[in-house]
């Protein structure tokens, strides 16, 4: 198999793994890739029909890319919705998401949750955060979930830092569960800072 070729089934490998994936950004960033790298390989070949349809392609993938991006710290795109902890549609969410949730949170129970916020992208829930009183003005986050899409636009930034449903309740800092103290980048990027054994952030 010479080099064009390799680099041919590569392209096509690419276009179909990206399809496999369950974050859309992922999805089109892989996708862009493979439909550039098949551009490339059809104009070498001489298939000019393949050389149109994955450069169309590749635009499509662009655009896309621009408006989940230009949308992605957007607070008119996403709204947080205070909602009871034995709301239905909550439990429904939360029974939907339950082996992601429990991979990713063991032996996290709804029962210890009073507060509870869903972060909705127009009529799509990506994001459910629930919490409890820790004290002295703190909340204590038990649950910080993200749907696989959504998962590289970090939506619990509206919770946190653009909503005021923490310090409507009286709280003036929020602590990040012990299980998510190694997700550092993702924390770091919200404002959360290291106080003792603790990573909190300061409405």
């Amino acid at each position: 198999m010479d080099v064009w070729s390799i680099i041919g089934w590569g392209g096509s490998a690419l276009v179909v793994w990206s399809l496999l994936q369950t974050r859309i950004l992922r999805l089109r960033v892989l996708n862009l890739i493979g439909c550039v790298i098949l551009v490339g390989f059809n104009a070498v070949v001489g298939v000019w029909p393949m050389v149109g349809m994955n450069a169309v392609l590749a635009v499509i993938n662009v655009v896309h890319l621009w408006r989940l991006l230009r949308h992605r710290h957007d607070d008119a795109e996403y709204q947080v919705l205070p909602v009871n902890s034995a709301d239905a549609y909550l439990g429904y969410v939360l029974q939907r998401h339950e082996k992601d949730i429990t991979r990713f949170n063991p032996g996290f129970t709804l029962a210890a949750s009073p507060y509870a916020f869903l972060v909705q992208h127009g009529d799509r829930t990506v994001g459910v955060v629930l919490a409890h009183d820790a004290g002295t003005g703190r909340a204590q986050i038990d649950l910080d979930y993200v749907v696989p899409k959504y998962r590289d636009f970090t939506p619990g930034e509206f919770v946190y830092r653009r909503s005021d449903v923490f310090t409507d309740q009286g709280f003036h800092q929020v602590i990040a569960p012990p299980r998510m103290r190694d997700s550092t980048p993702y924390l770091k990027n919200l404002g959360f800072h290291r106080e003792g054994e603790d990573l909190v952030l300061n409405l």
